[in-house]
């Protein structure tokens, strides 16, 4: 038996705050790596700024592995280090 559209939209507003809400987390989570490598101190532009996020994540992209993680990657001189908590 087909859904009513009424319930098909229920599901695509359920659907769309899960959404919502997953992106809230990864941001929070890169907000939070940004600041520990450091681009809070700095002055960058936007573009600039979304231009250097795209190429790191070609980098981690081009070299995934199955389980999608990467090794750690160095941490800059004089960023914090620590485990943080990052999941």
């Amino acid at each position: 038996m087909k859904k009513p559209s009424s319930k098909i939209k229920e599901e695509i507003g359920r659907l769309q705050e899960q959404l919502k809400q997953a992106e809230t987390r990864e941001a929070e989570r890169i907000g939070r790596l940004a600041l520990k490598a450091g681009l809070g101190d700095i002055v960058v532009e936007d573009g600039e700024l979304v231009t250097a996020f795209g190429e790191v994540a070609a980098k981690f992209r081009k070299g995934s592995t199955r389980s999608g993680r990467q090794p750690s990657a160095p941490v800059p001189a004089g960023a914090p280090q620590g485990s943080g908590g990052e999941a």
